[in-house]
């Protein structure tokens, strides 16, 4: 079965009114005094947010907005996949498929598809222009839940070979960041003979052997350091126990808000709060749509699979393109990319955005993405 179906996103009132009772019915933790951020995201910080929730925020606009889109599902080994699939009016068009990653969403990418599709309606060329596919990955808002055990990197990677395959696009582009960073990169691996190139705008770099470092080295290897010894809670948790971390997740609202909210204050470029990097309206509609679809569980269990695989993985063999943004969750050292991936052959380095680039800095991030590509239509 290979049917493609159109699809548009209708939530029922009933699930918006679900989530107004659980949001008025919140019990509060405690918090200590005057501890900010170091124990977690904040009380007060928290309840501001979930009024504004409860109170201010829009579904009905932001998933007009969605809906403006083209979206289709189809059935890709035994999973149900929901994606956009934006065309561009150039005939000539690069197709580019697009990955989000955690906790992230096709929402991350509402401010780039434009000037993507259509370059010469925002200050563009038209060799500029791509035919975009934004899939949610298996687990993910529409994608999930899943229902069976495997849904790793690899298979992912698989996944959108063959959607590109059945969408009629026989060489394109790959990009992401987070999970969609590996998902790409696998993608131009097993996908070698149609994938022209590799964009990612996440790339951790460690230790192998005994380099000559640089003080600029190890000051970006202490970020990777400080991610994994003081940023990585999360990660250990949907790596061991993503079944029980998804009892308080599905249940509570505020409990996915906040699980949430954090990584948006931790790896952006924000002075204070979150929302000095991504506006809240933003913020908010990545979490309804974990929310909704109730996939907070089946998108963690993505870090439980992936794990066993680590270091197993197909590495691409099409040219790499890597940007940086200085406020990721950690930030690369170049020779240690290289030495990983000898197929770089693009790298950018920004003075302002972190990890969501699409959604903070998404100029930076359509520029480069267009340099990159230039290069191998």
């Amino acid at each position: 079965m290979n049917d493609i179906s159109p699809f548009r996103i209708d939530i029922p009132q009933q699930q918006l009114d679900d989530l107004h009772w659980r949001l008025d019915a919140t019990r509060w933790p405690d918090e200590l005094p005057g501890v900010g951020w170091s124990y977690g995201i904040p009380l007060t910080y928290v309840k501001d947010l979930a009024a504004y929730w409860r109170h201010s925020y829009d579904w009905r606009l932001h998933e007009a907005r969605l809906n403006e889109f083209p979206q289709f599902t189809t059935k890709i080994d035994g999973q149900n996949v929901h994606f956009l699939h934006i065309r561009s009016p150039e005939e000539n068009a690069t197709p580019l498929i697009m990955t989000h990653g955690w906790p992230g969403s096709v929402a991350e990418f509402l401010e780039v598809i434009g000037p993507l599709t259509d370059p010469v309606a925002h200050g563009g060329q038209a060799e500029d222009a791509f035919h975009l596919v934004v899939p949610s990955i298996p687990g993910f808002g529409f994608s999930g839940p899943t229902t069976e055990t495997g849904w790793d990197v690899q298979r992912i990677a698989g996944a959108w070979a063959e959607l590109m395959s059945r969408l009629g696009y026989q060489r394109y582009g790959a990009q992401g960041g987070d999970w969609g960073s590996g998902i790409s990169r696998v993608l131009g691996g097993i996908d070698a003979e149609h994938v022209i190139g590799v964009h990612v705008n996440m790339f951790l770099t460690f230790l192998s052997g005994e380099p000559e470092l640089t003080e600029d080295d190890k000051r970006r290897l202490a970020t990777g350091d400080h991610y994994l010894n003081e940023l990585s809670g999360y990660m250990r948790i949907q790596s061991t126990r993503p079944q029980t971390l998804g009892f308080g997740l599905a249940d509570s609202p505020v409990g996915q808000l906040a699980w949430i909210a954090e990584k948006f204050k931790e790896w952006t470029d924000s002075a204070d709060l979150p929302e000095d990097a991504v506006n809240r309206d933003q913020l908010l509609t990545n979490v309804m749509l974990y929310w909704l679809t109730n996939t907070a569980t089946s998108s963690a269990r993505l870090y439980y699979e992936s794990g066993k695989s680590v270091g197993k993985r197909p590495k691409t063999t099409a040219p790499m393109g890597v940007a940086v943004f200085p406020k990721d969750l950690a930030i690369p050292v170049r020779h240690l990319a290289e030495k990983a991936s000898p197929t770089i052959v693009h790298w950018s380095e920004f003075d302002r955005g972190g990890h969501f680039a699409a959604m903070e800095q998404p100029e930076l991030l359509v520029g480069d993405v267009r340099a990159f590509f230039a290069r191998l239509r």
